[in-house]
C-alpha cells in the first residue's frame, strides 16, 4: 500500500509538471503572435523580390509552427483545453479519430487542476494505448464527453480496442508488470471527492464513466 501511495504521489507530481509544460506552450503561442509583425516584414521583403517559392516555403513552416504550439479551444476551462490539445495531437500522430464534446466553466470548485490533469491524462493515455494496438487505423476511435451537472464533473470516455480487457474488483487488469496504476489513480481521485466511477465494455467499446 505504501508503494502504491508513493506511485500515486509521483503521478500527481508528474501532473503538475505536465500542466506547467502545457501552460508554457500557451505562452509560446502568445509570443509567436506578438512577433507576427516580424514575420510579415520578412514576407513583404520576399514579395518585393518576387520570390514566390520562398514565400510558400516560409508560410508552410510558419503554419506548422503555429499549429504545434497553439492549444485548441474546446471549452471555457483553460486546463482542460491544454490537456485535450496535447492528447488530440497524440491521437493524430497515431491515426486515431478523437471526438470531443466538452462543456465546462472556466474553473471547477470541486477538483484541483492537478487532479483534473492526472484524471484526464491517465484516461486518455490508456485510451490511446488501447487504440494503437488496433491494426486497422480506420477502427481506432476515441469519444470523450466531459461536462458539469449539479456542480459535479462528469466524464464519459469510450475507445475501441484490440483485446477485450479483464476486470478485477471493478478495475481493468494490466497485462504488464508495473502497469495499472493509472486506473488506480483515477479511481482514487474520484473517490476522494465522494464521486462514483465505472469501467465497462459494451458493443466493442471500452467505457470509463465518472462523476466527481
Amino acid at each position: 500500500m505504501q508503494r502504491e501511495r508513493d506511485i500515486l504521489d509521483t503521478q500527481f507530481k508528474q501532473a503538475q509538471t505536465q500542466i506547467a509544460s502545457l501552460r508554457q506552450m500557451q505562452q509560446n503561442a502568445a509570443a509567436y503572435r506578438h512577433d507576427m509583425r516580424h514575420h510579415l516584414a520578412l514576407l513583404q521583403a520576399l514579395a518585393y523580390q518576387g520570390d514566390i517559392e520562398e514565400i510558400k516555403k516560409y508560410l508552410t513552416t510558419a503554419q506548422s509552427d503555429i499549429d504545434a504550439i497553439t492549444p485548441t479551444r474546446f471549452c471555457e476551462n483553460e486546463t482542460v483545453n491544454l490537456i485535450l490539445s496535447a492528447f488530440a495531437a497524440k491521437a493524430r500522430q497515431s491515426e486515431i479519430m478523437l471526438t470531443v464534446e466538452a462543456s465546462l466553466p472556466d474553473s471547477l470548485q470541486a477538483i484541483s487542476d492537478t487532479e483534473l490533469c492526472s484524471l484526464l491524462s491517465n484516461a486518455l493515455e490508456n485510451a490511446i494505448q488501447a487504440c494503437e494496438n488496433i491494426a486497422d487505423s480506420n477502427e481506432r476511435c476515441i469519444k470523450l464527453r466531459i461536462y458539469t451537472k449539479n456542480n459535479k464533473l462528469c466524464i464519459d470516455l469510450r475507445n475501441t480496442y484490440h483485446t477485450e480487457p479483464v476486470f478485477h474488483q471493478g478495475l481493468p487488469v494490466a497485462k504488464e508488470p508495473g502497469h495499472g496504476y493509472g486506473t488506480k489513480s483515477m479511481a482514487h481521485i474520484v473517490e476522494k471527492h465522494g464521486g462514483v466511477f465505472q469501467f465497462s465494455v459494451k458493443d466493442g467499446w471500452f467505457i470509463f464513466q465518472a462523476t466527481a
